[in-house]
Parts: C-alpha cells; structure tokens; sequence
C-alpha cells in the first residue's frame, strides 16, 4: 500500500457537474418513467424523521466499494474529507469504532481500513491496528472485540482485515478452519458460530462470511480447500433462490431481497459455483431498478438507497454480468448520497433519519409537539420484511439498541401484530451462550442483552414467555468479576459501571434482589464534583451518569440533585450538550435527548427514567 499524504480528487463540484452530464444523456432501457412497484411488500418508513446530515460508516464503505468496483471511485466527490472522517474513528489501541468515543470493534475497523484503501489512501498506526485484532483472537476465531467470543461476522472481518490489507497472518491458520469448518449445518448451511450451528440456524450472511474468510487464507495458500462439505453447501444456497429469481436469508425469511442475493451469489462464485437459475436471478435484479436507473432492495420499496446499489453491483460481478450498462446511473445515485463533510449516508442527506436521533428527538419534546406523532410514525415504518426489530436505517438490518430506543419513545403502541413480531424476532436473537448481541448473529455483550430485557418490560412480557431466562443469567454471570458487585461488558473485558449497572437491572427484572449491590456500586462511580465515571470516580460522563440515575430510578435510591445540575452545567457547550466536561464539541442528538430527560427528572417531573442503552 502506498504511503504519503492523503491524495486529492479534483474539485467535487466539477466531478457533480460531470456525473450530472452523464446522466442527462443516459437512457435507460426497459424501464419507464415512473419507478416499477411490484407486489404489497412495504416501502421506505413515510413521513419527517430527524437528519443529522452527517455520514455513516456502513454507508461510505458501501459507496466507495460500490464506485471501486465501477471504476470510479476517483469520482468521490471529497476524498481529503472522506479519509479524515474514517480515521477520525481510530482509537488510541490501534482498533476503530462505529463512532468517536465508542468502544473499538472489528466491523468499525474492517469498514474504516477497507474504504481508505479503496480512496487510496494511507491506513495509520498499522502496528497498533494489527496488535488490537491480535488481542480479539480467542478460542481459534476472531471476536468482535477483545474478551468477547468469536462470531462469523468478527471473524470475517478481521480475517479480511489482517490477510488481505495488512498482508500478514492470523494467528493459528489450522484453528482458524477447524473453526470455520464447525460453522457448518447437518443441512449444509453455514451458521453464526458452532454453537449455532448445533441448532441448524444457517443463514446466506453467515455462509458468505465463513468462505469469504476462507478465500483470504487462501489467497496466501492456492491450494487450500474449502473445511466443508462443498456440494451440501453449495445446495443449501441455491435452495434459498426463490421462483422469481432473488435470494433470502434462509428459510424463515419471508421475502427475497439484494443484500441476501449478493451474499448467496458472491458466496457460489467464490466455492467456483453459481445459482440454480442464473437468469431468473438477473432478470430479478434487473427488475429492482427504479427509473433513474439505481437500485432498491426489495419489490415495492420506493427509495434506491446506498447498500442496494453496493448488493446489486456485487451482484452482477458474482453472476459475470455487465457493469458498464449501470455505472451512469449508481455512480449518479452514489453522489446524491454524499455529505457536505465527506462521507456518505444511505440516501439523500437531507432525508437520511436514523431510528436512534428520531426516537431521542420524540423521548425529549413535550408531548404536543407538533412532529411527535409524524416521529413515531416513521419509527414504526421502520421495520421491514425478514426482522421483525427496528433498524437504525432503513433497509438495514434490525438492530437492538434501537428498537429499545423506539419502543421506549412510544412507538408501536397499540399494535400488537408489529410487538408479536418484535417478540419474536427476540428468541431468534438469543445466542447460545443466553445473551444478546447488537443484531443476529454478533457476540453476546451486556449493552444487548440489558436492551432485550428492557423490551420485554416495556412490552409487558413475562420474560419466561420469550426469552430462555436461565440462560441470560448464565451469561450474566459470566460477565461478573468473581463475587464482587463489578460486571464487565463481555467476559473479558475490563470491569465498568455501566456493564455493572446493566447486569444489575437484568437481574432485578428476573426476580433477583438487588438493591444493596446498585447502591454500593452507585457510591464506588459517584464524583465528587457531580455525575458518575464509568471507570473510577474521577472523569464523569454523560452515559454513565444517565444509567446511574435510571438504576437509581429502577431501585428506589434516591440521588443528590445539586450535584447532578452541576455536572449538567459542565457538559453545557455553545454546539449543545458535550458527552464529557473535557469535550468542546456537542454530542448531538442523543447527547442533547439523554441531559434533557436528565434535567426534567432532578427538575422535580416524577417520570421514571427509561433505562436507554448506547454502550
């Protein structure tokens, strides 16, 4: 990889106007002026939602793979901004998180360090990058994070990451296959992990992700054969190809659509195979542009957004088909997509709301806010086929932060159809060790698992009736730091109060009593000077003394309230709301969300606090 200063495009409003040109002459054929709806299937959440404008991860990696793969990816209408964004991510143990401030993990690092080779440009501090996936290596596969257990998703990533970025090797190249090679189904599928896979839960995600780490061992190693009985593999992708051509995720999904048909067709093409009917498969993908000419993700879906665009290019190469006849229209799609600080979000920035500063937004206004309802509304719409939890973006997966968010900011009252559908959506989620990760399928953390405990409270659910109890309090358990009252986020991780907290609040909704533990652990983070320290009780926090007043909340324990004003008044900045006294910028929408409540709560409003999870 070349090294140097961050190479510039030229300027983004000429590279706009050219795209703009190209367009104007592209005809597209076969489709007409209005775009093709086909089937009941449901569309893009309908009404105002809160747009920060601000970019995504998932999103830019997504579009810059997408103008790479086209060829264009010199295009980027900032890539100086773009490649400041990503490394703005890195943290100060080499790993990269979803947002600055959060915990390093190894999707983040995988997205941020793909999408800066693909610009072209330097990856810092690789020694510390590699050292951090180093310490993410356990029980012979890759965790998300360090001392949390191994997962397909982490695995793949870091695989990838490591072998084909950094041009080194894993730690152990035969553990590694003989964990991949456990990864597979009595039906031939692969799963998330072993223990999964025990279960027969395969999925055409997983799949992708087990032999797309294969393939990057075997990028050192020619010869290297697949840890798996192939053809069985090979069928049960194929089988998931349903009459009209598309993909789903695996049996349970009820719908077809982009993301499943990438990773099944990327997945047949990489074991040398193909889907049973190659044709139908690109008469489907054909059949879900709109008429600009980029993609959706499903029939019916009225909202050509980044991931399809990137699903539906991979696609097309999987299947040998012709990029050229669709680089005019997704690279003009891809630049519409862009922020005016470099990055990318999912659709056009001005519309792009996400379910997290939506639901903050309608937590922290009064309840005649003339947008409250249009807010829940959109929060509602925010869950389509195949999961039925809320999704932080639409056309994503479902994630569990954010349906706690959702459903605690009022959304989906008064439909039981939609709570029967979260309910279950839970029980699919319950990893085999009795914990919860982010979403289907990630590693077990305290963060997740409190948010599905925190769900069935706030539906009314007995937790026996959805979730294995017994085995959340294993997990719980697991986190504990021998008989002390201090919990760790995962097993491994280092002891905080806000995986104590979270632990606490599990087990008192489970019939635990555990009053006396919160309070002695409220006293061992509570800081002189106001608020609480996730580590020590020295440096307080926004987060922690959020979840510190909601515990106290949860136990009847009563909190000083001229010590918590005197902490809100130091995280008070002309941007906003700052997540620690030290910060000079604002924390945006969340942070303003989570003072907010504060402030009325030690304002005299009796409201209990909802016990709201970020990390």
């Amino acid at each position: 990889m070349g090294r140097g200063a961050v190479r510039q495009s030229t300027a983004g409003s000429d590279q706009k106007r050219c795209v703009a040109e190209e367009l104007e002459a592209f005809e597209l054929p076969g489709v007409g002026d209005e775009p093709m709806i086909v089937g009941n299937s449901p569309v893009a959440p309908a009404g105002p939602s809160i747009a920060t404008g601000e970019p995504d991860l998932w999103c830019t990696y997504a579009a810059v793979r997408t103008l790479r793969w086209l060829d264009r990816v010199d295009s980027v209408p900032d890539v100086a901004a773009t490649a400041a964004n990503l490394v703005g991510r890195q943290n100060s143990d080499g790993g990269y998180s979803w947002s600055r401030g959060m915990a390093s993990d190894a999707w983040a690092t995988f997205y941020c360090t793909q999408a800066l080779a693909d610009l072209g440009v330097e990856v810092p501090r690789l020694d510390r990058t590699l050292a951090w996936l180093d310490s993410s290596w356990t029980d012979g596969a890759y965790a998300m994070m360090p001392g949390q257990a191994p997962d397909v998703w982490a695995t793949h990533f870091s695989t990838r990451t490591v072998v084909e970025l950094f041009r080194s090797d894993v730690p152990d190249r035969q553990r590694l296959l003989t964990w991949l090679s456990r990864l597979q189904t009595r039906e031939g599928g692969l799963s998330w992990t072993p223990e999964h896979a025990a279960t027969n839960g395969a999925d055409t995600r997983a799949c992708f992700y087990g032999v797309m780490a294969w393939r990057a061992l075997r990028s050192g190693e020619p010869e290297l054969a697949p840890p798996w009985n192939v053809p069985l593999l090979v069928e049960w992708i194929r089988a998931q190809q349903v009459a009209a051509g598309g993909f789903r995720f695996g049996a349970a999904a009820s719908v077809p659509c982009m993301w499943a048909t990438y990773r099944a067709t990327a997945t047949l093409e990489a074991l040398g195979s193909g889907p049973r009917d190659r044709g139908s498969c690109l008469e489907w993908i054909m059949g879900l542009r709109n008429s600009a000419g980029a993609f959706v993700r499903w029939s019916g879906y009225d909202v050509a957004d980044v991931w399809a665009s990137f699903c539906a290019i991979g696609s097309l190469r999987a299947l040998g088909g012709d990029l050229g006849a669709h680089t005019i229209p997704v690279v003009a799609r891809v630049h519409e997509l862009a922020c005016s600080a470099g990055g990318f979000t999912y659709r056009e920035p001005s519309e792009a709301g996400d379910a997290l500063s939506t639901a903050a937004a309608t937590l922290s206004s009064s309840p005649d806010h003339p947008d409250r309802s249009a807010w829940l509304r959109w929060l509602e719409g925010c869950r389509l086929p195949n999961e039925g939890g809320v999704m932080y973006m639409p056309a994503r997966g479902s994630e569990i932060r954010c349906t706690l968010w959702a459903l605690a900011a009022g959304a989906g009252q008064g439909d039981p159809v939609a709570r029967g559908e979260i309910i279950e959506w839970l029980r699919e989620l319950q990893n085999p060790d009795g914990g919860f990760g982010y979403w289907h399928g990630r590693g077990s953390d305290l963060v997740s698992t409190s948010a599905a405990v925190e769900i069935l409270r706030l539906l009314d659910v007995a937790p026996e009736r959805a979730v294995d109890v017994e085995g959340v309090l294993r997990f719980v358990a697991a986190c504990r730091d021998g008989d002390t009252v201090a919990y760790r986020q995962v097993p491994g991780a280092p002891v905080t109060l806000r995986a104590g907290l979270q632990a606490l609040r599990i087990r008192s909704h489970l019939g635990s009593q555990a009053r006396a533990e919160a309070t002695e652990l409220l006293d061992r983070h509570r800081v002189n000077s106001g608020g609480f320290a996730n580590e020590g009780a020295r440096m307080p926090d926004l987060l922690s003394s959020y979840e510190a007043a909601a515990t106290a909340d949860r136990f009847g324990i009563d909190i000083d309230t001229g010590p918590m004003h005197r902490f809100l008044d130091r995280i008070s900045v002309p941007q906003g709301t700052a997540w620690t006294p030290l910060a000079v910028a604002g924390g945006g929408q969340l942070a303003e969300c989570l003072a907010q409540l504060l402030r009325r709560r030690f304002g005299g409003d009796p409201t209990e606090l909802p016990a709201l999870t970020l990390s």
